[in-house]
């Protein structure tokens, strides 16, 4: 995927062979400044737009936060799966909320924006509702995606963020590189779902770091 120097998310580029998610290099870039390259309002997709418009109302702004990253780390704690997210769909996936193994876990490490049409949160928001892959390969239609190969995932659960308007703002998934059974399913798919309302409330109710 491309890749932008000037965002303090992503890594330098990778050797064009290597298919890998914008990497966080260090700790103190996992905080840092971030300003999405949105194109003019009147240039933007309506539902792009009318999601811009809703956090800037709510006064949410797309950037990487503490309060987010609890909630991430939260979902993928009781999930107990490797990564968790708190994904805002903007011109880019935005991972305000974020957590994965550290960086000597011999684990990828994995930055705070992905390309809107890669991983399976894409499907989560055109279907509006929760998406359960225990295991990614079971799944034609599923198994071939880039995060697939980059990062070795073989199960991914995640739910959307729905607004009280019906502006569907983004995900709450976790991944992980070990498939899950089938009749853990239901659990995990319960735990996102119940992970988005937090973070739904969350966003309504109380203002971020």
């Amino acid at each position: 995927m491309p890749q932008h120097p000037s965002n303090p998310y992503r890594a330098p580029q990778a050797a064009p062979s290597q298919r890998s998610l914008p990497r966080r290099d260090s700790r103190n870039t996992n905080r840092g400044p971030f300003v999405p390259a949105a194109p003019a309002l009147n240039s933007q997709p309506p539902e792009l737009a009318q999601r811009y418009e809703l956090l800037s109302r709510l006064g949410v702004p797309p950037v990487a936060n503490e309060d987010f990253d609890d909630l991430a780390r939260n979902v993928a704690e009781r999930a107990r799966f490797l990564y968790g997210f708190v994904n805002l769909f903007l011109d880019e996936q935005t991972f305000v909320g974020l957590h994965q193994p550290p960086t000597n876990s011999g684990f990828v490490i994995v930055g705070r924006t992905m390309s809107r049409d890669h991983g399976w949160c894409p499907e989560v928001m055109a279907r509006r509702k929760a998406l359960p892959l225990h295991d990614v390969h079971a799944s034609p239609r599923f198994s071939g995606n880039a995060v697939v190969d980059a990062v070795g995932i073989r199960s991914y659960f995640g739910a959307p963020l729905i607004h009280a308007s019906g502006t569907v703002l983004g995900t709450v998934c976790v991944i992980d590189p070990e498939k899950r059974s089938l009749r853990e399913a239901r659990h995990l798919r319960d735990i996102v779902i119940n992970a988005s309302s937090q973070v739904m409330d969350h966003i309504a109710h109380a203002p971020v770091r």
